[in-house]
């Protein structure tokens, strides 16, 4: 498999980001390796308290949560997905696929050999680590999701998957201006990205908003992850936009970035839909402690999914933060990692 690395002056000037690189060797499932970056701070003894970005970012964005969960005696450890920040790229977007992320990040826990794990993810982190923790249960301790979902394609017929597609295919390629732009346009009525599936399905929305983000990151000459971020926040210096740039310093580089939401299964007749539905089943078997902490800006209700389905969620203090937009871990990293820390106390 060929592969972008990013040379390390890219990330020689990171504002609020002192922490030691740390690299892995894993299988890059087609008879070679990749190697994957990632950040272990506080004591290697101590509990493991496991963050996991999305997309379009790296783990930089959990920068300013890991210094409090360090202090409260956790080890942090916080890898790059394969495509994002320190991390190798793969410079063919064919090799993104959902199940290809599954086994790099599953093949990263266990060569470091991570149990007792408590699992903090966001966006993108969430199906791939929540896969992990349906497949591979007993490493992991406690799970807290935020802004996140595991799509299963769920009240939309297959019949509808043409219809789908082809509307899909239909939707423009805006710039990143016009695409933030049409994504918030009637967001909260609109719902989340599983929504906005099934109200196309239905006839209800023929544009949904989720498409032009999938349209944007996969066509658009526009696709720039650090100018989006700075839209995306609800602060955003010149210094922190940088460093959310800082791993796509060429269109090389930025090709797992641009493939994800191409990846989610939103149609029925999508390839991973039977993997995540089993998914499903094996959430809903988890007993262990699961809290959901997303935020009011938000679209949709997954966290009102994970709270109905998964039985480890029942009882639990779930959280919906007011002054965050998606990156709860930027926006609110302080309360939030303080939420992750009671979490934790109050199950022991």
């Amino acid at each position: 498999m060929q592969f972008y690395r990013t040379p390390d002056e890219c990330f020689h000037h990171l504002v609020e980001f002192p922490f030691e690189p740390h690299y892995l060797q894993i299988d890059d499932g087609h008879g070679g390796e990749l190697r994957m970056h990632y950040v272990d701070e506080g004591p290697k003894n101590a509990p493991i308290i496991f963050c996991v970005h999305g997309q379009p970012v790296w783990s930089y964005s959990f920068r300013k949560m890991i210094p409090p969960l360090v202090a409260a005696g956790y080890r942090v450890i916080v890898p790059d997905i394969i495509g994002f920040g320190r991390s190798d790229k793969p410079i063919n977007p064919l090799d993104y696929t959902f199940a290809a992320h599954v086994e790099w990040m599953h093949d990263f826990v266990r060569r470091l050999s991570l149990t007792g794990i408590n699992l903090v993810c966001q966006d993108w982190g969430g199906p791939i680590t929540l896969r992990l923790v349906a497949a591979d249960p007993d490493r992991f301790a406690r799970v807290v999701v935020s802004n996140t979902g595991l799509a299963d394609g769920r009240g939309i017929s297959f019949a509808m998957a043409p219809k789908l597609r082809q509307l899909l295919a239909q939707t423009p390629v805006l710039n990143t201006e016009d695409c933030d732009n049409a994504m918030r346009e009637g967001l909260g009525e609109r719902g989340g990205f599983q929504d906005q599936a099934r109200n196309a399905a239905a006839g209800s929305d023929n544009r949904p908003p989720f498409m032009y983000w999938i349209q944007h990151c996969a066509k658009s000459d526009d696709f720039n992850p650090g100018a989006m971020m700075r839209r995306w926040l609800m602060h955003c210096t010149d210094e922190q936009q940088a460093g959310y740039a800082a791993p796509f310093p060429v269109e090389t580089a930025k090709q797992g970035a641009r493939r994800f939401p191409s990846l989610i299964p939103l149609f029925p007749d999508d390839v991973e839909v039977p993997a995540n539905r089993q998914a499903w089943e094996a959430l809903r078997q988890f007993e262990k402690p699961f809290l959901t902490a997303f935020s009011e800006e938000d679209s949709g209700n997954m966290d009102q999914q994970f709270q109905a389905e998964v039985p480890g969620a029942a009882g639990q203090k779930h959280v919906r933060f007011s002054s965050a937009m998606h990156y709860t871990q930027d926006d609110v990293a302080q309360e939030f990692a303080e939420v992750v820390l009671a979490f934790i106390t109050d199950n022991p």
